[in-house]
């Protein structure tokens, strides 16, 4: 049986889906046109601010009241400045620094950043507690793993990104830091006895009145042992409805994750995170194509004509929907925006331990930088600049920076990157080197033959007795390797 047009404008009017290109392409324009709620940016849409400010004016002409979103965070996932780095540290790094006013500070800065480019809301802050730090896709996205330290970050960050007139969205509910898997393949499993830990964040985000909630594709079986959150009408309404008294919009994350799409099918999986409770439907980090967005609409309102979703509930996720979208073009702000906040953030989170009495620090001549790259987590642009290497070169004309993944840090790469050193002070960047063998391999074998070598460990530090030197970021940005080339050279 056919499908009412009403019945698909509605459908329609929950949707948020992703695309290709700096421009809007005209299936994209139609459905705006047609009612489609909002999109999300992902870094494919992004080449520079003036562009993405064009972007989003040829989105909002064909839909003044369209929201559009994107997830950055700051730190390792960025999206406005992922051909640069981010200017700003991620929520570990924050965490570390532990000064609300200082989070509230770069989240307006940010919310200005966002605002100019007409951005209106943000899938930011990650309101994970990171309990398990061989956490595959958390880990430096969360302020801590404390879970008080967690929610006053957490809400100094809601209160500034929205102060610029930019909603914020804690993710990832009901709380995805105490896992061990990765949710784009599989579904992680919530552990009873750390939910209230997790559920404190957001306890705390709704308080300080964020405006939406991001699902995760995470199975809670205190709650519910059959169905992940994002489907789960006990995890949704039950508990983030009625028992957290949450009345904003909520969110699912990507659902062609294969935590959520792989036993339903990506249209499936939608109509049914509705059902459960969710407002609006994310989709188009891996799928940004027509066929799936219309997909995605049909499935939803074949869903209500077949009694699986009734029409009510959709209704009610599409006001919700409105709300925020009216919340957002009464509320733009000009914040003032300041440059600096970020790189002053990421010195402050900086923390090093000497285990050498001899002078290693600073380095005063050019020195060789060996960079250990693991394969991060599809949340984070695989093209995001990161590293030690080119800020040091920077202070250090003549320093020679080598950069080796899995495959290439053999016994004899390895040599050969001591032969390259000899006469040079070593400086070896890691990220997470507890979480991955042939990083802490490659680095004993560098430091049984250079003791006096200077770790530096862009990621989660897990171990600071390593290297003459240990220098811990909190973070991959841009900023943190700058900070740390300061370090390194004695200006910082």
């Amino acid at each position: 049986m056919p499908l009412s047009g009403d019945l698909l404008r509605l459908a329609d009017a929950v949707l948020f889906p992703g695309f290709a290109g700096h421009t809007p392409p005209d299936w994209l324009r139609r459905r705006l046109g047609e009612g489609l709620a909002g999109v999300a940016l992902f870094s494919r849409n992004i080449a520079d601010p003036a562009q993405v400010a064009r972007l989003t004016a040829a989105l909002r002409a064909e839909n003044p009241s369209v929201l559009i979103g994107t997830d950055e965070e700051s730190g390792e996932v960025t999206r406005l400045e992922v051909a640069t780095g981010s200017s700003r540290p991620g929520g570990y790094a924050l965490g570390v620094v532990d000064d609300v006013a200082l989070t509230e500070a770069l989240a307006r800065d940010l919310g200005g950043d966002l605002a100019a480019a007409g951005i209106t809301l943000d899938f930011a802050p990650s309101a994970d507690v990171n309990s398990n730090p061989d956490n595959p896709v958390i880990g430096l996205r969360a302020f801590g793993a404390d879970p008080a330290l967690v929610s006053r970050h957490t809400r100094a960050f809601v209160r500034g990104l929205q102060s610029a007139g930019v909603a914020a969205c804690a993710k990832h509910f009901p709380g995805h830091g105490d896992t061990s898997v990765d949710s784009h393949h599989g579904v992680p499993v919530v552990a009873d006895g750390g939910i209230e830990d997790a559920l404190l964040p957001f306890r705390e985000a709704i308080k300080e009145g964020v405006k939406a909630v991001m699902t995760g594709h995470l199975l809670v079986p205190s709650y519910d042992a059959e169905l992940p959150a994002t489907l789960s009408p006990k995890v949704l309404t039950g508990l983030l409805r009625e028992e957290l008294g949450f009345e904003g919009m909520i969110i699912t994350d990507g659902i062609e994750m294969a935590a959520v799409s792989g036993a339903y099918g990506i249209g499936g999986a939608s109509a049914r995170a509705i059902a459960a409770g969710a407002d609006a439907i994310c989709v188009g980090g891996e799928r940004a194509d027509e066929a799936t967005a219309a997909g995605i609409r049909d499935a939803i309102a074949t869903a209500v004509t077949q009694g699986l979703l009734p029409e009510e509930r959709l209704a009610d996720a599409a006001r919700r929907v409105r709300e925020l979208a009216s919340w957002a073009a009464s509320s733009g702000s000009q914040a003032s925006r300041d440059g600096s906040v970020g790189l002053a953030a990421a010195r402050r989170a900086i923390r090093i331990t000497r285990r050498s009495t001899a002078p290693v620090l600073p380095l005063t001549s050019a020195a060789s930088v060996v960079e250990l790259a693991p394969q991060m987590n599809l949340a984070i642009d695989r093209n995001t600049p990161w590293g030690v290497g080119e800020p040091l070169a920077r202070l250090l004309p003549g320093t020679v920076v080598t950069r080796l993944a899995v495959g290439d840090s053999t016994g004899s790469a390895l040599e050969h990157q001591l032969g390259e050193a000899a006469g040079r002070p070593l400086v070896i960047v890691v990220r997470d080197v507890h979480r991955h063998a042939w990083q802490e391999q490659a680095l004993r074998h560098l430091l049984s033959a250079r003791p006096d070598a200077v770790v530096v460990e862009m990621g989660l530090p897990e171990r600071s007795d390593l290297g003459a030197v240990h220098i811990a970021t909190y973070g991959s940005a841009r900023v943190c390797g700058q900070a740390a080339a300061e370090v390194l050279t004695g200006r910082l």
